[in-house]
């Protein structure tokens, strides 16, 4: 390792969540609500994740949108009228759950003018960051990765090896196709694996292995530069994986951290009603009444 310390040698100060894109599965709710913006409960998607990069260390959410999509970014500005007013209706509680969001970290947006797939959308980034940060966080707004912490977990493996850390769950095989699946070798930890390869959906008994790729990344800066040289792919969109291919091929280190925890997919509605669901059963004020209900819901 250089002469980085541990810590900065894995830390990053920018999170990046790429929020550019139709809600297509929602329409037609997503012609008038961002899609990172439909509630899990009480709280948007979005401040789920945003809240998850600020307890990991970032300082900054950088949001890549799209236009017309301002009102995502447009969540996380105070709105201290509403505040005074619910002070004042003695709502102190529902006071502070309005000044959550905008005291998590600072928050600016990038714009994706054209959907050219993810690794177009993190390439949007780049700019964006100061010239000493060796390290970004992209965070996919429809994985919910629970509990959090992995971050974290990701940084403190970058802090070991160098390089980029992505994050993989390990999925039942005959599910894997659903997924992009890691290529891997052991590392000497159970839950960091040496990353070798990369494959797209791939068939259960061709897959490499039953590591699927779960939505967080901690990239090294050097990811911008393999984006400049990746071409389009299906569709003509550029895709982060080709990038992270590209570095491995390269010699640049890359891990990924397996989280044993659960997982929820925003990104389509049935997905999003797990997710609602097993929050709403955690709420101390509405969670036991829904448990009851579906109890007897599902006897019929």
């Amino acid at each position: 390792m250089s002469a980085q310390t541990t810590r900065t040698a894995g830390a990053f100060r920018t999170a990046v969540v790429p929020a550019a894109g139709l809600g297509t599965r929602f329409l037609p709710t997503t012609k008038a609500v961002p899609k990172e913006l439909l509630p899990v409960v009480d709280t948007p998607g979005i401040e789920l994740v945003a809240a998850e990069a600020a307890q990991a260390g970032a300082e900054r959410l950088l949001i890549v949108t799209s236009p017309g999509k301002d009102s995502v970014a447009a969540y996380f500005r105070e709105d201290g009228d509403l505040v005074k007013t619910l002070e004042e209706r003695g709502k102190g509680e529902l006071a502070e759950r309005v000044r959550r969001a905008p005291g998590l970290l600072e928050v600016e947006s990038v714009y994706q003018h054209e959907p050219k797939g993810l690794g177009h959308a993190v390439a949007q980034a780049g700019p964006a960051l100061a010239d000493d940060e060796q390290a970004v966080a992209v965070l996919l707004p429809d994985d919910l990765v629970l509990p959090t912490g992995v971050l974290a977990t990701m940084a403190a493996v970058r802090a070991e090896y160098g390089g980029s850390v992505l994050c993989a769950v390990d999925v039942p095989r005959e599910e894997i196709s659903a997924y992009g699946v890691f290529e891997v070798s052991e590392t000497g930890d159970d839950d960091v694996k040496r990353v070798h390869g990369m494959v797209e959906k791939p068939s259960a008994d061709e897959a490499p292995s039953t590591f699927a790729a779960a939505g967080r990344y901690l990239l090294d800066r050097a990811v911008f530069d393999a984006l400049d040289r990746i071409t389009p792919g299906a569709g003509g969109e550029l895709q982060l994986t080709d990038a992270v291919a590209l570095m491995i091929s390269e010699g640049h280190p890359v891990h990924v951290v397996v989280h044993r925890g659960g997982r929820h997919d925003l990104g389509n509605p049935a997905g999003y009603v797990r997710a609602y669901v097993d929050f709403m059963l955690l709420h101390p004020e509405y969670g036991a009444s829904l448990r009851g209900w579906l109890t007897d819901r599902l006897k019929d």
